[in-house]
């Protein structure tokens, strides 16, 4: 049987083990279609022959409107709550439309969707666990004993979830989201876990830590940022990993970059970053501080070390293997855009210009997002820095418009540095139409 054929074989399983019928399903997808206000479906048995084409061995693939229709509806469960984790019969569904050729990132996509659509509704922790996860946690909370692998791999799946909204969900509702995890990662630790399970938890609990710090910042409450900050570098301490350590250090240290102007103390971050990434197996992160590495020197006016840094980061890069324990950490499209802000600060304008636009051009998932609105921000900086602010104004409209729908705060304080660097042009009319919409859109 070929994938394909297996995905169709595994859409009818999730069917008939529901007990529905081609016709109930066909009921169902029109009312939640209704629900949704999504455009009216066609007749019940107009839907129930496109159901049966899509289960037979042909295999004709649900157009998107349909998947999405059927992520709702095997996100819910018989009983009526929501359940997204692994095992489910959501995360069946996923894997039987990956069998039958979807991309994984249409895939990614739905599921974003409902991860959505858990927090709108309400939802929180034990929607994103696997069913038999979720009842597992309950009692490991009680007593760590019931403590089991597929209850900590609910929780890193629930951390990871929470990190993918980023930049599509406010700040504060993905601290809410994700706050029930840590502290549940901090419960079972503190109960005693096995200890053939206490490393993993661990390595959970750092990432909650990371991202509940990472949030506590956007949502400009510095002092909690910090002491999470503190609490992921104590637990990353106590794991045989130093990327993991190093990983936190970065994080931190980006904080600490644009929480103040003490630079010094970013650059002590940074510089832990490195030396724990040396002696690490991630070449991503030991790429990742470096680039930080050369950007902090270069904010410091040391155009030698800044290039110095950028070489290493490259070397890296280049050298990077495909069996790298934290995959996707860090990249050249990425590091473009830490190569444009050393050329701005010790380099050259233009190349710096060019970095960025190569940078912000390469950035186009949605996760991506907030990143490339910095990169766009400091291109716009660039071109100010080359005597053109007209331009640099049409770029900012767009970075003002992406980063309303964001609210990342590295962002709003790159746009509120570029509006400074307009200072000159103030009594221009395209800076007044730059100002009414900082003001329409950010309320600045």
């Amino acid at each position: 049987m070929d994938s394909s054929t297996a995905g169709a074989a595994a859409l009818k399983r999730l069917r008939t083990r529901r007990g529905l019928s081609l016709a109930d399903t066909a009921r169902a997808l029109t009312q939640i279609a209704q629900k949704l206000g999504m455009p009216r479906l066609p007749q019940v048995a107009s839907v129930q022959r496109s159901i049966a084409r899509w289960e037979s061995k042909s295999t004709t693939m649900p157009d998107e409107r349909y998947q999405l229709l059927l992520a709702y509806l095997y996100a819910t469960t018989p009983g009526g709550s929501r359940s997204l984790g692994a095992g489910s019969d959501f995360a069946q569904y996923l894997d039987a439309l990956r069998e039958m050729g979807e991309s994984d990132r249409r895939i990614a996509e739905l599921r974003n969707t409902l991860v959505r659509a858990v927090t709108d509704d309400g939802g929180g922790l034990l929607g994103l666990l696997a069913p038999q996860a979720g009842r597992g946690l309950v009692q490991a909370l009680a007593d760590a004993s019931f403590l089991d692998a597929e209850i900590v791999a609910g929780l890193a799946s629930v951390v990871a979830d929470v990190n993918a909204q980023v930049g599509s969900l406010p700040f504060v509702r993905l601290q809410l989201m994700l706050a029930p995890a840590l502290e549940a990662c901090r419960r079972l630790m503190a109960g005693g876990p096995p200890p053939g399970l206490r490393e993993c938890l661990r390595s959970t609990w750092v990432e909650a830590a990371v991202l509940a710090g990472r949030l506590a910042f956007e949502t400009r409450d510095d002092a909690a940022s910090r002491a999470l900050y503190e609490e992921a570098t104590r637990e990353s301490g106590r794991l045989r990993k130093p990327w993991r350590q190093a990983s936190v250090h970065l994080s931190h240290a980006l904080t600490v970059l644009y929480a103040s102007s003490d630079i010094a103390n970013a650059a002590a971050l940074v510089e832990a970053a490195v030396r724990a990434a040396g002696s690490g197996e991630s070449r991503l992160i030991r790429a990742r501080a470096h680039a930080l590495q050369a950007e902090v020197a270069a904010r410091l006016g040391q155009a030698r070390q800044s290039r110095a840094a950028l070489g290493l980061a490259r070397y890296d890069i280049e050298r990077q293997s495909p069996d790298d324990p934290l995959p996707g950490a860090f990249s050249a499209e990425y590091l473009r855009g830490f190569e444009g802000v050393c050329h701005l600060y010790v380099g050259d304008p233009v190349i710096a210009h060019d970095q960025f636009a190569a940078s912000a051009n390469s950035l186009g998932s949605p996760r991506q997002e907030m990143q490339r609105i910095i990169v766009a921000t400091d291109q716009a900086l660039a071109r100010i820095r080359l005597g053109e602010p007209h331009a640099a104004a049409d770029l900012l409209h767009e970075c003002i418009a992406a980063a309303a729908s964001t609210g990342g705060r590295v962002a709003m304080i790159r746009l509120r540095r570029a509006r400074r660097e307009l200072r000159p042009w103030c009594q221009e009319g395209f800076v007044a139409d730059v100002d009414d919409h900082l003001m329409d859109v950010l309320g600045w």
